[in-house]
């Protein structure tokens, strides 16, 4: 038996590189790192290509398609540091309003990228002592931190108990703060609660937690494109660099570094293909997959960036080369939605409960 990718979901890959490598230059990806324009055009080019209908079924206006397409995606996406709301919109909100079965009305919005829908899931993955998000009946109280897109129309929130609720952005009551992160190329926020309606989306704490899985293995793929661009770059570098008449890449010392980077990294694609794979099609086995595959590439992507970055010597830590927002990127994926250490905690608890 051969697991690789489909005819298909090749196609689909190439689609969105071939879009990103044309329209999504490096000096864009400043621009929006910098505040200088959002993601809204990068966001609609997407929608042209139907990404944001990607888990959407065909019934509610979208593609239908599985858990394996959208990691093809989001890996390229981390490849190109791309600047949108694909892992919010496109991917938790699909994936919780279907599992629940409540608001579908809005995914064909979603789907055609006109419908923004933000992610405020930390106080259901872990508490904070400066926040917290208290429910009385429909009614919410109190703050949620670092929540996925500053831009959205609508927010999914998660309280301490994982219940689910759906918030609109200029609902009475509610406030957004952009937070400052590491990471540039994808904003977050603070969302403070004073009596604010919100509907209930779900209290079933397993609809957490498949779309938390399904958050994890997005944001795993999207640190394997992350690194392997950051491995891309070092490698084409050590081709050009010159130092005593020589490239670098004949050095035995910067070989070995190349070499350790992708022998680290090749055997990630297929830990994030079997993690996307078992979300739809082995449910006894997706959180745990979901855990130890994002805290795998956690680690491994920030080795890459890192030896990356070391590899391109004080070139690396100029804005000229821009390395630095892909080492970000794969910083500030480390962290969110739960850390390495979290979530192996997570995947133990899951494995124990099993036995």
């Amino acid at each position: 038996m051969e697991f690789g990718l489909s005819s298909e979901q090749s196609l689909l890959q190439d689609s969105v590189t071939r879009y990103l490598s044309e329209q999504l230059p490096l000096d864009e990806v400043r621009k929006v790192a910098s505040g200088d324009v959002n993601d809204a055009a990068v966001w609609q080019g997407l929608a042209d290509l139907g990404i944001p209908g990607l888990l959407v079924s065909e019934a509610n206006g979208g593609l239908g398609l599985g858990s394996l397409d959208a990691a093809v995606v989001s890996e390229a996406l981390g490849y190109h540091v791309t600047p949108s709301p694909f892992l919010s919109s496109a991917v938790i909100a699909p994936v919780a309003l279907q599992t629940a079965g409540r608001c579908e009305d809005l995914l064909g919005s979603v789907a055609t990228g006109e419908l923004r829908i933000g992610a405020a899931l930390a106080e259901g993955i872990g508490a904070r002592a400066d926040a917290g998000l208290t429910a009385n009946g429909n009614t919410l109280n109190g703050k949620s931190l670092f929540v996925l897109d500053v831009d959205a129309d609508q927010y999914l929130v998660a309280t301490s108990d994982r219940k689910l609720y759906l918030v609109a952005a200029d609902a009475a009551g509610l406030s957004r703060s952009p937070l400052s992160t590491i990471e540039k190329t994808r904003s977050t926020c603070e969302l403070n609660f004073s009596n604010v309606d919100a509907t209930l989306v779900s209290e079933d704490p397993g609809v957490f937690d498949k779309t938390w899985d399904a958050a994890l293995v997005a944001v795993a793929a999207d640190t394997l494109g992350t690194a392997q661009s950051a491995l891309d770059q070092a490698v084409v570098y050590a081709m050009q660099r010159e130092q005593f008449n020589r490239v670098i890449a004949s050095f035995q010392a910067v070989k070995h570094m190349c070499a350790e980077m992708a022998a680290e990294l090749e055997p990630c694609r297929a830990m994030v293909w079997y993690a996307a794979h078992a979300l739809d099609e082995i449910p006894e086995e997706a959180t745990m997959m979901a855990c130890h595959t994002k805290a795998h590439l956690s680690e491994v992507g920030q080795f890459v960036t890192r030896t990356s970055t070391e590899v391109h010597g004080g070139m690396g830590f100029t804005d000229l080369v821009g390395l630095h927002y892909w080492f970000k990127r794969a910083g500030f994926n480390r962290q969110i939605l739960g850390s390495p250490e979290l979530l192996r905690e997570r995947a133990l608890s899951v494995t124990t409960l099993a036995a």
